[in-house]
């Protein structure tokens, strides 16, 4: 790819280091705007690329163009809540970290967080929590996602 920046990397560099390497991309779906602007702030200040979604239907289908190592979704949602979401994104795209997050708990006479985990979340946090309580799980997930010289192999 042309190096179209003037600075020497080209942008397949570019990208590689937007999604496996210091800026990592998250995507945030949520459909409450106070939570997707703290976590943007939060993620933000701590040198991450985030982008949002407000539901799971229009978060799924971001997944494309966004391309992100981690996904952060809230469980109860319109459209589409967060365990079909879930569900989603590890049927397409495997390699897609989660962290589910909810403040609900219990839907009916199901617990959200530990079905979200058992569907393929790879984290659970209850809201409200502290920033540290994201940011930990977060980091190690990076830690986790295959990077291109994985996918090499």
């Amino acid at each position: 790819m042309p190096d179209i920046s003037g600075s020497g990397q080209n942008l397949a560099g570019l990208a590689d280091q937007i999604k496996w390497g210091s800026i990592m991309k998250v995507l945030i779906i949520d459909d409450d705007p106070l939570v997707r602007y703290t976590l943007s702030k939060i993620l933000t200040s701590h040198g991450y690329e985030v982008a949002t979604a407000v539901n799971g239907e229009r978060g799924f289908a971001s997944l494309v163009d966004e391309n992100p190592a981690v996904v952060i979704t809230d469980l109860i949602m319109p459209e589409q809540e967060g365990i079909e979401t879930i569900i989603r994104i590890r049927r397409e795209h495997p390699n897609i970290r989660i962290i589910a997050i909810s403040g609900g708990g219990r839907y009916g006479n199901f617990d959200l967080l530990p079905m979200a985990q058992s569907l393929g979340a790879d984290v659970i946090i209850s809201k409200p929590f502290e920033a540290e309580e994201l940011l930990g799980p977060l980091k190690r997930l990076s830690g986790m996602s295959s990077g291109p010289e994985a996918d090499a192999a």
